[in-house]
Formats: structure tokens, sequence, C-alpha cells
């Protein structure tokens, strides 16, 4: 019960890698506001860690809108009354296309949740985990953009996530003063549900001939898991990671160096 006393904030907390952290720091004694913009599935998370014994509170809020999640922070701060870990973790792929068919609609969407949502998630939080003396950040980026370079079309997505890396590492620079501690976690590929999302047109365009972007040696090609990231997220908002910030993590089975 490592987080015992503690209350965590989750985004995308409704399925994958966010739903698994949130089980997790609930079994390890967090009280979590658990938020998404899919009101069904955030409950669902909340009724799971309810039902375990937990404490949850389900938080519907748009990352991206600042009306919302100013309010979602608010609502999670007064049913429990601190804020110590913050788990930003809502993302999406987006579009992923040649630069010159990517439309400015659909670059401002990958931008405005995956680097937006992350700003006002952080921008929201931050008073509070000063008023308590410290605490942990923890932000998902991915191997694209911050470690590899070849999936094919996914510039805007890609972009977020080097950019998500550099708010990891100027934040833990700023906010080090205030015992808060900034960290990202760096997904290869895992088994969730964002792949089904991910809208792909004439990426063969963008792609590199005979290239294979599932080789991962550490497990013969199986993805990761969820459970696996939760696993590194919560030793990253934990007291064992004290000394860590400023710095990511890449968890993809040796994948990003041979790719």
């Amino acid at each position: 019960m490592e987080l015992q006393g503690k209350v965590a904030l989750v985004t995308g907390a409704g399925s994958g890698i966010g739903k698994a952290a949130a089980l997790l720091f609930a079994r390890e004694g967090a009280a979590v506001g658990v938020l998404s913009r899919t009101e069904a599935e955030i409950r669902k998370t909340a009724e799971e860690i309810e039902h375990a014994g937990g404490k949850a509170i389900p938080l519907v809020a748009d990352v991206a809108e600042e009306g919302q999640m100013k309010k979602a922070v608010a609502d999670l701060v007064q049913a429990y009354g601190r804020l110590d870990i913050v788990f930003a973790n809502a993302g999406i792929n987006g579009v992923w296309a040649p630069i010159d068919e990517l439309q400015p609609a659909e670059w401002d969407r990958t931008i405005a949740i995956n680097l937006r949502g992350t700003y006002l998630t952080l921008h929201h939080a931050v008073p509070h985990l000063k008023k308590a003396g410290g605490g942990a950040i923890v932000v998902t980026a991915s191997i694209n953009g911050t470690r590899t370079f070849t999936s094919a079309g996914a510039t805007a997505y890609s972009a977020t996530k080097a950019g998500q890396v550099a708010m990891v590492q100027m934040l833990a620079v700023e906010l080090a003063k205030h015992r808060i501690r900034v960290n990202a976690v760096c997904p290869g590929k895992i088994e969730t549900a964002i792949t089904d999302n991910t809208e792909k047109r004439h990426t063969q365009e963008a792609g590199v001939a005979d290239f294979n972007e599932d080789r991962i040696p550490l497990t013969g090609d199986v993805p990761g898991t969820s459970e696996e990231v939760a696993e590194l997220v919560l030793f990253l908002a934990s007291d064992r990671a004290r000394h860590i910030t400023g710095t990511p993590v890449w968890i993809d089975g040796a994948q990003s160096l041979v790719v």
C-alpha cells in the first residue's frame, strides 16, 4: 500500500494504460480521480475500483477544454482534500497521412488533445501539488518522436510526443524547488485500443520500403501490456523514484533500438 493517503488524478482512465494505472494506484491505497470524456467508460472504471474496496471519483472532461479541466481538478480536490500524483495519460494517435495530405484541422486536433491537454492538466493540477508540499507527475509520451521516426505519416503525433518530453524536462527543473518530480513513460507497441482509433491515409507514400515496425526483440514481437506500463508509472509516482525527475523511460522491449 505504498500510495496510502495519497490522491491521484489519472486522465484517459477509461481504458488501456490509464485504466490499468488507475486500478493499480487504487490497489496501492490512493484515492483516484479517474478522468475521461466518455462518461460510461469512466464510471465503469470508478465502479471497478470501488467494488475492489478502493476509492475513486469519476470525472467527465475533455482534456483540451479549459473550463472542463478546471472543474474536474477542482471536483477531485473538493472530494479528497488534496492532490499528490498526476498521470497525464490522455491522448490520441489522430490521423497519420503524408504531410501534404494531412489537413490543418486534423493537425490541430492531435495538437489540442495531446499537447494542450497535457498543458491544461498540469496547469490546473500543479497549484494543488505545490499546496501539498510536493508530488509526482508522470506523462505518457511514446517511442515515436523521441527515439523512433519511422511510423509512416505520424508527423503530428510524433511532434506531440517529442513536445511532451520537452515539457517534462522543462518542468522537472521549474518545479524541483517545490519538490515536484516530473517524468515521462515512452511506450512502444502495447496491447491497447488506441490503434483502433488511428486513421491512416496513403501512409505507404510516407513510409520506408520493406520496413517492419513490429519487431520487439525482448518478447519475440509480442506487444507489451497496459499493466506492465502501469507498473512503471506506479514506480515513478512512488517514493521509490524520489531522486528521479526529468527522465523519459522507454518501455518497449528494445523495439525502438531496432526500428
